[in-house]
Formats: C-alpha cells, sequence, structure tokens
C-alpha cells in the first residue's frame, strides 16, 4: 500500500509541475511594434473637426487622429503646425493587418 501511495504522490508532482509551465492569460489589448502601434480591435471613426485661422501664413494643419493608449483609442485633436522646408506631412494612418489594425503616426518626411 505505501508503495501505491508513493506512485501516487509521485505522478500529482509530474502533473503539477507539466501545468506550471501552461499558462493561459486574455489576449492583449495591444502589441508593441517599433513605429507603430498594434491593437485588436478597429480604431472609431475620425471625428469632424472645425479648421480654425492659420496663426500665421503658411502653416500646416494637421488633423485629429485616434491612437492607441493605456489599452483603448484616445483622440488626439488636430492642430497647427510650421512648415519643414524640403519635407512633406504624412497623416496617422490605421491599417488592418490580419486579425490587427496598425497605427503609424503622423510624421514629416523628406521630399
Amino acid at each position: 500500500m505505501r508503495l501505491t501511495s508513493l506512485k501516487a504522490g509521485l505522478g500529482a508532482l509530474v502533473l503539477a509541475t507539466a501545468l506550471t509551465g501552461c499558462v493561459v492569460t486574455a489576449r492583449p489589448a495591444a502589441v508593441v511594434v517599433p513605429g507603430e502601434m498594434v491593437a485588436y480591435t478597429a480604431p472609431p471613426a475620425v471625428r469632424v473637426e472645425t479648421i480654425g485661422v492659420a496663426p500665421t501664413p503658411g502653416y500646416l494643419w494637421v488633423g485629429g487622429a485616434w491612437f492607441f493608449e493605456g489599452g483603448a483609442y484616445a483622440w488626439h485633436p488636430g492642430h497647427w503646425m510650421a512648415p519643414r522646408p524640403g519635407y512633406h506631412w504624412v497623416p496617422h494612418a490605421w491599417r488592418p493587418v490580419g486579425g490587427t489594425w496598425h497605427g503609424v503616426p503622423g510624421h514629416w518626411a523628406r521630399n
């Protein structure tokens, strides 16, 4: 009887050890990719913004955009920006990739 108890205890120990490597977690709301935001849900519709008068002639209006921050989408309103000679503004954009959404923040790119 003692050998049977030892075998049962050893079996339980082996099973417990094997199960410690099996962790079930919820899918994260976003994944970090350098230079991009990756989320598992589509961003909300872009908000309609009222564009006022530029503070100085030649300024560029940068429209607002959804960013993924702290596990949720957050709206960043549009604003005026001074131009950069030799560059053009590339607006913020979201695109579907497989079952995820990839967001690339707006940025200046060389002409």
